[in-house]
C-alpha cells in the first residue's frame, strides 16, 4: 500500500502550469514538523518534501497562503528525473 497522510505547510510554490491534457498542475515544496515516538523515545521530525497537485487541488493550493498548516493525503512516486521522492497530492484535509 502506498498512502500518505501528512500535515505540512507550503514553503515554495512554482507557477501554475497545465499538462498536455489541459489539467492544472502545481509543483510545491512542503515542510513538515512533528514529534513521534520511536522505540519508546520521543523524536523530533522535520523534513522538506517535493509535491505535485493536479486539477482542482492544484487550483486550491495555488490560492493557499504559504506557511499555513494544511492536511494532505496522497501517494509517493518518483519524479520525472527518477531521483528522490515526489508526493502526489490527492486530497486536502482538515487538521485535527
Amino acid at each position: 500500500m502506498n498512502h500518505v497522510l501528512l500535515s505540512a505547510k507550503i514553503i515554495e510554490r512554482k507557477a501554475l502550469r497545465y499538462t498536455p491534457a489541459g489539467l492544472p498542475a502545481l509543483d510545491l515544496v512542503l515542510e513538515h514538523e512533528s514529534e513521534v515516538t520511536e522505540a519508546q523515545q520521543t523524536r523530533k521530525v522535520k523534513l522538506e518534501l517535493r509535491a505535485l497537485a493536479l486539477g482542482d487541488i492544484a487550483n486550491r493550493l495555488n490560492r493557499q497562503d504559504t506557511g499555513v498548516p494544511i492536511g494532505i493525503t496522497g501517494f509517493l512516486g518518483a519524479p520525472r528525473n527518477g531521483r528522490g521522492v515526489l508526493l502526489h497530492i490527492t486530497e486536502l484535509n482538515d487538521i485535527v
